[in-house]
């Protein structure tokens, strides 16, 4: 059955156009709270979300979607993804839902769902979901005395926190070191400086003073400059860039310089190795991971498993085969000792218990591999399939071809936009930004056509 509702993250679209409008996400609650209505308990679920302004409108649409389905509601207010999902768990609630479009900019929401264990719902689920939200679900709703109620719980945001401080090592604490971190304006502004503090370290925080517009918006794990020129100001030992929703994180070292997700996978699987902690044999990442992380592990007698793209992908694989790292280049970081989805926070305390642990400075143990060049282009297009076209598919096994044994392409739409995302790597760049962009005019040209 094709998808028309859930992309690779859930839900997501602009506010209030379709799929993101009030009247799909009552209609979400009712359809999930109906599936997860299981059993003779009172049924529960967690809603939290991030800063954007839609969020109110979005929240108090599934309220009225689960409450008719029969569904108590917690509302968390802004906390971050990882949040929802820990709670989800430790509330014993049937179903936890994030109201959050991660990374993009305020004007798009998205709604995320995770089942009862924390995880992120499987595409069987979500496709029961798909089959509910055009149907009529009048028969769906709860009796009048079985309608559900719907309370706010400020407090629980603690819970995480010291959920967060648990994760350190207990033979390692922060004092002694300045911590800048950038909370994207996002669903982390509060609990990510406060975790930090309490666990020793002077913290710098930018980016914690969200108005409804501006998270993410020139800051964050996809817009670092600002807390680059923060680490220098202050002399910080290192940079915390998260996104709007948390689950993704970029570190800025005490030079300032930019270290992304396959760099901080090495960092914890190698530390991780040496502890005889790691399981699986290595870690789980996805097609878009550089060729030099892969070569990196080969060293270390480890292996990398990639899935494609999506870290609900790599969670499923992780658990299907017994790993507890993985992760996504753009910062999505799954250590499952600790958690069911990514977590930037988590992922940068482990980086900072292995710079207290040697003793050196972030810029140095987080050097792991020098990245294979690596070029990624995206094609917008509005309807059609230019991937399908015979010019475009013989020009890209034509790249293929060429790069053999030298590198690797990897082309594929995106999950959450109107994108088609071209990518290369390869030992030699300027071979590389040759095939890319030729891949690119073939794609833009089968575009137009379609138009």
């Amino acid at each position: 059955m094709t998808r028309r509702y859930f992309g690779t993250d859930g839900i997501r679209g602009q506010s209030n156009v379709f799929p993101m409008t009030p009247d799909l996400a009552m209609r979400v609650g009712i359809a999930v709270g109906t599936i997860f209505r299981n059993g003779n308990h009172r049924h529960r679920v967690v809603i939290g979300k991030d800063t954007r302004l839609s969020g109110y409108m979005l929240e108090n649409a599934m309220v009225a979607g689960f409450t008719a389905a029969g569904l108590d509601v917690f509302l968390l207010g802004p906390i971050p993804t990882p949040a929802v999902a820990m709670l989800t768990r430790s509330l014993r609630a049937d179903v936890g839902v994030m109201i959050s479009a991660s990374h993009n900019p305020y004007q798009d929401n998205g709604i995320k769902l995770f089942g009862p264990d924390g995880y992120k719902l499987s595409d069987e689920i979500e496709m029961q979901i798909e089959d509910l939200l055009d149907k009529d679900m009048h028969a769906q709703l709860a009796k009048p005395g079985d309608i559900g109620r719907a309370k706010r719980v400020e407090g629980d945001i603690y819970r995480y926190i010291e959920h967060v401080k648990r994760t350190l090592p207990r033979d390692v604490t922060l004092h002694g070191l300045r911590v800048a971190i950038d909370c994207a304006n996002g669903a982390a502004y509060k609990v990510a400086p406060l975790a930090l503090w309490e666990l020793g370290a002077e913290v710098v925080t930018i980016g914690n003073e969200p108005n409804g517009t501006n998270i993410n918006l020139d800051c964050g794990s996809t817009s670092p400059e600002n807390l680059q020129k923060k680490v220098h100001e202050v002399r910080a030992d290192i940079g915390i860039a998260l996104d709007g929703d948390a689950d993704r994180v970029i570190i800025v070292d005490e030079c300032g310089e930019i270290i992304d997700g396959d760099q901080l996978m090495a960092v914890i699987a190698e530390s991780w190795a040496e502890d005889e902690k790691l399981r699986g044999g290595g870690i789980v990442a996805t097609v878009m991971s550089n060729l030099g992380l892969e070569r990196f592990l080969q060293k270390k007698g480890l292996d990398l498993h990639r899935t494609k793209v999506g870290d609900r992908y790599v969670v499923e694989h992780m658990r299907h085969n017994d790993f507890n790292v993985g992760g996504e280049q753009s910062g999505h970081i799954v250590l499952s000792d600790f958690g069911t989805t990514g977590d930037g926070l988590v992922a940068a305390l482990q980086i900072l218990a292995r710079a207290k642990r040697l003793g050196r400075p972030v810029s140095e143990i987080c050097r792991r591999f020098e990245p294979v060049p690596q070029l990624l282009k995206n094609v917008r297009f509005q309807g059609g399939k230019p991937l399908e076209d015979g010019a475009v598919r013989q020009a890209i096994a034509d790249a293929e071809a060429e790069l053999a044994s030298h590198g690797r392409l990897v082309i594929r739409p995106s999950g959450t936009e109107p994108l088609i995302r071209v990518m290369a790597e390869g030992d030699d760049r300027a071979q590389i930004e040759r095939i890319v962009d030729g891949l690119v005019g073939a794609i833009a040209s089968a575009r137009s056509a379609a138009a």
